[in-house]
Order: C-alpha cells, then sequence, then structure tokens
C-alpha cells in the first residue's frame, strides 16, 4: 500500500499537470506580442498621460486626420499649377440641371453668350488633383453635417458643392430650406441622413451686417470677442468650411464695437487697422475651433480670399476697364493683383502657424487670379432696377466679385475634395 500524498506534494503534482496549458498560454501570448506589438504601442501612444504621471522621453506622433483615406503625393502642391483647357470632362454638370444656383450665378440664364469660361481645368504641376467622387463624398457624409460658413462667396462654394452631389439623390430624397431669417440654408440628404448648410457669418464675428437678406452697409462695425453669438450654430458639424475676407475691406480702418449695442447713441466703437482687425478675426475663430471641434472625428478648412477683378490695369487693360466682355484669362502666372491681399495673406499665415489644432488651408486665391473670365459680371439677376446710364454703359454694373456655376467654385471642391480625402 502506498503512503498517502502530503499536501506539499499534491501541490506539485497540480503545477506538473497545470505546465502544459501554461506553456502554451505564454507561447501564446508571446505570438501575439510580436504580431502586433506596434499596433499596441500604437494604440497607447494615443493614450493621454494621466496627471502626474511620469513620461520617460516625449514622443512626435502624427495622427490620423479624420476623413482621409489616402495620401497625397509627396513634395505636390496642388495649388500651384496652371489652366487647362478641357472639353471632355468640363464642365461637371450643366447650369440647366442644377436648380438650386441662385439667380446672381446663372451666367447662362442670364444671357451670357458665351461657355469658354466653363471648359477650364485645374493641373498642378507635377502631380494630378483626385478626380471629384460624388458617391465617395455622400457616403462619407452618411449620418453627418458639413457645414460652410462665411459670406456670399462661401455660399456660392456650398452650392457648387450641392450641384456636383444632387444628381445621385432621388428627388423625393433631397430638400433646401431656408432658416434663422435666412441665415441658415439646408440641403437634406434623407436617404444618407446627412445635411450640407450655409451658415451667413461674413465676419464670423457679430457685426451690422449680420442680416442674411438686408446687409449692404457701408458704415461696417464688428463686436470684438463675439464669435459665439453665431458659433453655437456651428456645434455639433463634422466637416466645417470657413472663409472671410471681403467684408473687411473697408479701406486702411475698421470700426470695432467694444461696449455697447450696434443700435445704441452711447456705444463705445473704437477704430483699428484693417489688418490687425482681421487677425482678431481669425485668432477668435482659431480659439473657437479649438474649444469646440474634435480633432479625431472632425475636420476643419479655410478657403482664402477669392479675388476681384475690376481694375483692367492692373493685368495691363485700358484704364476703366473691369471684367465686363473678359473671355479670355490672365496668363501671367505671376499676377497677384494690386489689392490688400499679400498683407491679409500674410495675418492669416501669422496666426494660422500658432494654431494647435489642425486646420487645412484651401489656397484658392492665386489660381483663381487668372480667371477674370470667370465673373458673372453683368450676366445676373439684378438687386434694383437698372438705370438708362447704367445699361448704357456694361461696365458700370459689372459684378466682378462672383462667380458663374458651373465654373471657377467648382474647382474650389475639388481642392477641398482632394485635402478631405488625400491630406
Amino acid at each position: 500500500m502506498k503512503p498517502p500524498l502530503s499536501s506539499s506534494s499534491s501541490a506539485v503534482l497540480r503545477k506538473a499537470r497545470l505546465s502544459p496549458y501554461l506553456f502554451t498560454l505564454l507561447a501564446f501570448i508571446v505570438f501575439v506580442s510580436i504580431l502586433y506589438g506596434e499596433d499596441f504601442m500604437c494604440i497607447l501612444g494615443q493614450l493621454e498621460p494621466s496627471p502626474g504621471r511620469a513620461m520617460s522621453k516625449p514622443v512626435k506622433r502624427r495622427g490620423k486626420l479624420a476623413f482621409a483615406i489616402g495620401k497625397g503625393e509627396e513634395g505636390c502642391d496642388i495649388f500651384s499649377g496652371r489652366w487647362v483647357r478641357d472639353e471632355l470632362t468640363r464642365p461637371l454638370y450643366e447650369e440647366s440641371e442644377c436648380p438650386y444656383i441662385q439667380p446672381q450665378l446663372t451666367c447662362q440664364e442670364h444671357g451670357r453668350p458665351d461657355k469658354d469660361y466653363q471648359k477650364w481645368r485645374w493641373q498642378p504641376h507635377g502631380c494630378d488633383l483626385p478626380s471629384f467622387n460624388a458617391t465617395l463624398m455622400l457616403e462619407t457624409l452618411r449620418g453627418k453635417r458639413m457645414m460652410f460658413v462665411g459670406d456670399s462667396l462661401n455660399r456660392g462654394q456650398y452650392i457648387s458643392m450641392i450641384c456636383l452631389l444632387h444628381k445621385l439623390i432621388p428627388d423625393d430624397q433631397k430638400s433646401m430650406k431656408t432658416h434663422k431669417n435666412g441665415s441658415l440654408t439646408i440641403f437634406k440628404a434623407r436617404d444618407y441622413n446627412t445635411s450640407i448648410e450655409f451658415y451667413w457669418a461674413p465676419f464670423l464675428l457679430e457685426s451690422n451686417a449680420d442680416n442674411a437678406i438686408v446687409h449692404r452697409i457701408s458704415d461696417r462695425v464688428v463686436r470684438k470677442g463675439s464669435i459665439n453669438k453665431h458659433g453655437k450654430n456651428w456645434k455639433g458639424v463634422d466637416i466645417l468650411v470657413f472663409n472671410t475676407y471681403l467684408w473687411w475691406m473697408t479701406g486702411l480702418e475698421m470700426k470695432v464695437l467694444k461696449l455697447g449695442s450696434f443700435e445704441e447713441a452711447n456705444k463705445e466703437i473704437i477704430k483699428v487697422s484693417t489688418k490687425e482687425a482681421y487677425g482678431m478675426g481669425m485668432r477668435s475663430m482659431l480659439r473657437w475651433v479649438r474649444k469646440n471641434m474634435d480633432r479625431k472625428k472632425t475636420r476643419v478648412f479655410f478657403t482664402s480670399m477669392s479675388p476681384t477683378h475690376a481694375k483692367g490695369i492692373d493685368w495691363g487693360g485700358e484704364p476703366g476697364e473691369n471684367c465686363y466682355n473678359q473671355t479670355t484669362m490672365i496668363e501671367d502666372l505671376n499676377y497677384w493683383g494690386s489689392d490688400s491681399r499679400k498683407s491679409v495673406m500674410k495675418v492669416i499665415g501669422e496666426v494660422f502657424s500658432k494654431s494647435k489644432y489642425p486646420i487645412t488651408f484651401l489656397n484658392i486665391t492665386q489660381l483663381s487670379n487668372y480667371r477674370k473670365d470667370a465673373h458673372t459680371s453683368i450676366y445676373k439677376k439684378q438687386w434694383n432696377p437698372l438705370t438708362p446710364e447704367q445699361l448704357a454703359n456694361p461696365i458700370s454694373y459689372a459684378d466682378c466679385t462672383h462667380w458663374c456655376l458651373p465654373g471657377l467654385q467648382d474647382t474650389w471642391n475639388e481642392l477641398l475634395f482632394a485635402k478631405l480625402f488625400y491630406p
């Protein structure tokens, strides 16, 4: 008869019986660590350190931007290039096919005799723009909101985006309505549970030009530190596209409201340089973005200044000439114009370089500079009846600020598409 086992002997035998399982488990852990170790490190690297937790050495990691599906070509500046004539793929839609274009932008309907301005494609130096894919754009926006915020030029880009997308949506599944006394326009695609919106805020800050319908005010005033007045309407947006420039250009100085309301007689108003005022607006925008946008889930874009072509002498034309009757573009690749755009671009560069939130800059200024042929000119709905004197001199009422659709602003959205998906 064998002697009974002691308790210590039993424990040894139990450990011996468990050892194959332990060995298998350890082998599995080692295998997984080798196979997925880099992924674990990436995940751990994204965690914020706890307060008081010591970090042995700071490691810089570049996180993937939201919505990106690929990477742009190395060393390619898509904003530097030239215009090439393209009879095959331009325009990207027909004016008559998009019922959402405002009558201020429907040049063909209002008698423009040529279509050459629709036939140009932007070709970056040394690389190509990815083709605009409406299906990809809509699928990406499924369950999300996209909003354009700014002035009438940003509204033109907004309308262009809708024209590029709406044909994929059945008529009974799309709608466009205005809200907040015209300040907010919402295009909805119900099948996609998505909305593409435009919010009127020409300064981004609160101003005396905030009425979306009646805003033709020459004595413009903005309120300092007031971006939340409009910003509360931008919260919850997944893709935000800002612009602001034209309304700041009142001359050498800008009026800023410090105390009181715009209507009060005893309000306190100071005058600052246009450059200083514009910088104030940019910094307010960046602060709002930093506090309200989630860099892991949302994207913010800023569209640079849209040029005007009101002085023919800027490009070597005759005195008194402007964009009226211009059917060819400016061929001088170094052309910039004679207004204050360079100083404003410098302000943007200075302010954006200090931003802690990754805002994508859409530099449409230079490529649009060449397009004196693409403005609405006289081919638009007029706000007021034209006088006999105006009718006798079309140059006097030509709109050299806004752009015909389809046209130049479709290219702006191609650039937006490229930077959204292939940053």
